[in-house]
């Protein structure tokens, strides 16, 4: 059918002809095409000329015009890397780092935005204020009392130091009670608090559910964040000690007059890898969470 019912200016119904593209599948063209590929060799090259300059030696990378194709020295590179600093000592950390502030930041700030976005309680929107004004605080303000606190407490130099002040973030709660407001029906609470659930059971059971989308795209983004943070951990932690790898990469060429660069590009290759192998494992439910909100009503 071509034609479905509107009103006129009576107040009778008359035709209205549809739109010959509605309900049409649309292509892109050789255009878009073009621009995509483009797009994708720009944001590639970054990492590509990385990869070049970890298979020369310091002296050619530094020196005019810079290589653009790949050199003899990469294992090499990668052989002194990985040993000067103990990179897989590093590697290790770093993952239960930024592992367990994803975990704990997915999972406090779930609950936190449930509460603040299905939940009626006293003083609410007023405890939402704190929350998002603490965004506006600059981190590098809190640096000194957090650091005597780890110093009371002999956690310098121990992985607990840089897990626990990152426990929870304002920006996941915020994220998380945008998503819920939308996303879950309060009738959908009310319903399986009539059915006799109890708060435990109605979170496990109707908001994680619900929240999945948001909670894989949050994840992703603490655990990115986590694993390239350099501020904090390089305070708490030692290149000597239990280093994650953004202090392992500054202590690369660390007591050398002159530091190689293309070891440390190298260090940075080795620290970038297992971000692009999580992605491509779960970039497709990445993309789909972050769509999932963007096609609703």
């Amino acid at each position: 059918m071509t034609r479905t019912l509107g009103t006129t200016a009576t107040g009778a119904p008359r035709a209205r002809r549809l739109r010959p593209s509605a309900g049409r599948q649309h292509h892109a063209g050789p255009l878009t095409y073009v621009l995509l590929g483009l797009a994708a060799l720009v944001s590639l090259f970054p990492l590509y000329w990385n990869l070049v300059a970890a298979s020369h030696t310091g002296e050619r990378v530094v020196k005019a015009p810079a290589p653009l194709l790949p050199g003899p020295r990469l294992f090499d590179n990668l052989s002194f890397a990985w040993n000067q600093v103990d990179m897989g000592e590093a590697l290790v950390n770093t993952t239960i780092v930024a592992g367990l502030v994803a975990l704990s930041t997915v999972l406090f700030s779930t609950l936190a935005g449930f509460a603040f976005a299905k939940l009626a309680f006293r003083g609410k929107g007023a405890l939402l204020a704190i929350v998002v004004a603490t965004m506006t605080i600059p981190p590098q303000l809190s640096v000194i009392p957090l650091y005597q606190i780890i110093t009371d407490l002999g956690w310098v130099d121990q992985l607990q130091s840089v897990v626990l002040p990152s426990l929870v973030a304002a920006f996941g709660v915020f994220f998380m009670r945008q998503y819920l407001i939308e996303a879950l029906p309060v009738e959908l609470v009310e319903a399986a608090r009539m059915d006799g659930a109890h708060s435990l059971r109605i979170i496990w059971h109707v908001v994680f559910p619900v929240a999945r989308p948001a909670m894989a795209v949050l994840g992703m983004l603490v655990f990115v964040q986590a694993w390239n943070d350099f501020f904090w951990p390089f305070i708490a932690l030692t290149p000597d000690g239990n280093p994650t790898l953004q202090v392992a990469l500054a202590g690369l060429g660390a007591g050398n007059h002159t530091v190689d660069q293309a070891v440390v590009l190298t260090g940075a290759l080795i620290s970038t890898l297992p971000l692009l192998l999580v992605f491509a494992v779960l970039g497709k439910h990445i993309v789909g969470g972050i769509t999932a909100g963007a096609v609703k009503n």
